[in-house]
């Protein structure tokens, strides 16, 4: 972002360099994470509903295959929804960004290097949990609907993959912040001379 601008707006943004006290993108990031993670899970308890069975009803738990499904669906299509925002949130606290100029993180990437592959990582993600949920969609409302299994072994395995890019791009993320010190309240104001403890009286 413009220096300039950034120093005009350095009165109306807080400590973290936002104009918010809490920085929103994390907070979205998990709430993707928990809703495609959950899909991902149910739709494999659904899969091996059969070998569960046994289990469930020693538990006395009412259990039906398609409820798991539901379940599943459900949370596929809210995490593409929730992932629009958190994307939106990540690249407009990106453009306020200003980390540090100096530095490699223990990946041995820079800041600017980090932040774009974080927004690129970012931007593939969506496309992913997108991808994802028209390949369900299609699983739940044409290919597969009148099958007791609702999803393919495939769309799984995919989804167990993204996990793992999930992983490495969350990674990046936290490197922004607990190693450059990206909307990291304490750090910016220790690189103020500032006692971050002082917030907490």
């Amino acid at each position: 972002m413009n220096p300039e601008l950034i120093d005009q707006l350095s009165g109306q943004l807080g400590p973290n360099g936002l104009p918010y006290t809490i920085p929103i993108h994390p907070n979205l990031v998990h709430l993707t994470l928990g809703l495609f993670i959950v899909a991902i899970a149910f739709d494999v308890v659904g899969v091996l509903f059969p070998l569960e069975r046994p289990v469930f009803k020693l538990l006395a738990i009412p259990a039906a295959r398609s409820n798991f499904f539901d379940v599943g669906w459900y949370n596929m299509l809210a995490s593409a929804i929730v992932t629009f925002f958190t994307v939106a949130a990540g690249f407009y606290e990106i453009m306020l960004a200003q980390p540090a100029a100096t530095g490699a993180s223990a990946w041995g990437l820079e800041a600017m290097e980090t932040m774009l592959w974080h927004g690129v990582g970012g931007v593939v993600l969506l496309a992913m949990i997108v991808g994802m949920t028209v390949w369900r969609g299609f699983q739940r409302f044409a290919w597969r609907k009148d099958r007791a299994q609702q999803v393919q072994w495939s769309y799984l395995i995919v989804g167990l993959l993204i996990f793992g890019i999930m992983f490495i791009h969350g990674t990046l993320g936290a490197q922004l912040a607990a190693e450059f010190g990206v909307h990291n309240t304490a750090d910016m104001l220790l690189q103020e001379g500032q006692d971050p403890n002082a917030l907490l009286r």
